[in-house]
């Protein structure tokens, strides 16, 4: 397979279309996504609500970029699992009140088996915070994002 040079800078669309006042069914590509909030706020959770899907968003993006960067440096590692635990001031969503930061602050943890050097993790974890998108949209609106990586030697 030739190597093929991707754009630096796309456009796409997508479509959602609204289902009830808590379900939105959005489209992009051939890829479907609904949200949906619990049973409990009027929802059918056939999905994970807005902000939970921006903070499942950030997980994978999390992951993806990770894993690149550990490529391009030459390292093999494996993520076994990323654990968000999110604080989120509802008061915005509830109409109460504007919230300048709804999020204030996401632990992050991320299990990794690797051989790699303390030296090679850190340029990795360095480089993240420099390429995940998500994390940086969240990072420039006030969040603080907290990274706890436990680390299992292979």
């Amino acid at each position: 397979m030739a190597n093929v040079k991707q754009k630096t800078l796309v456009n796409y669309t997508m479509k959602g279309k609204s289902i009830s006042h808590a379900r939105a069914d959005v489209t992009v590509r051939d890829v479907a996504l609904t949200t949906d909030e619990p049973i409990e706020r009027g929802g059918t959770n056939l999905g994970f609500s807005p902000t939970e899907t921006l903070m499942g968003a950030l997980v994978g993006c999390t992951n993806n970029i990770a894993l690149r960067i550990a490529h391009h440096h030459g390292v093999d590692m494996e993520i076994t699992a990323i654990d968000a635990a999110v604080t989120f001031d509802r008061r915005g969503v509830m109409l109460e009140e504007d919230v300048a930061v709804p999020f204030p602050e996401i632990h992050l943890t991320v299990n990794v088996r690797t051989a790699a050097s303390d030296r090679d993790i850190e340029e990795i974890k360095t480089d993240l915070a420099k390429f995940c998108p998500i994390a940086k949209v969240l990072r420039e609106a006030g969040t603080k994002i907290v990274e706890t990586w436990n680390i299992e030697r292979a």
